[in-house]
C-alpha cells in the first residue's frame, strides 16, 4: 500500500477492521449459542420447565450459532462489498487519467 494512497484517502482501511469485527461477530455468536444451549438446560432442569424446555435448549443453541454466524458473514459480506466497488472505481478513474 502506498502512504499517499493511505493519506489521500483513496485506499480504505476499514476493509480490514470489518474483518476484525467479523471474527469479534462469530464469537458473539458461538458465545450467545452457548449460553441459550446451557441457560435452557440448566433453567429446564432446575426449575422444573420439562423435557420441552431441555429439547428447545438442544436445538435451540445450535441454531442461534449457525444464524449468527450466517448473520454475520452476509453483513460483513455486504459492508465490503461497498468498500470493494469503490476501489474498482478509484482503479478504473486512475487507468482513464493515465489515458
Amino acid at each position: 500500500m502506498n502512504w499517499r494512497d493511505f493519506l489521500g484517502f483513496r485506499r480504505m482501511i476499514t476493509p480490514v477492521i470489518i474483518k476484525i469485527l467479523f471474527w469479534i461477530g462469530i464469537g458473539i455468536s458461538i458465545l450467545a449459542g452457548v449460553i441459550v444451549f446451557f441457560g435452557g438446560i440448566i433453567g429446564g432442569i432446575t426449575t422444573d420447565g420439562g423435557f420441552g424446555t431441555v429439547i428447545g435448549a438442544l436445538i435451540g443453541g445450535p441454531i442461534v450459532i449457525l444464524l449468527g454466524i450466517v448473520s454475520v458473514r452476509i453483513y460483513s459480506e455486504l459492508l465490503i462489498l461497498a468498500f470493494q466497488i469503490s476501489e474498482t472505481l478509484t482503479d478504473i478513474k486512475d487507468l482513464l487519467e493515465q489515458r
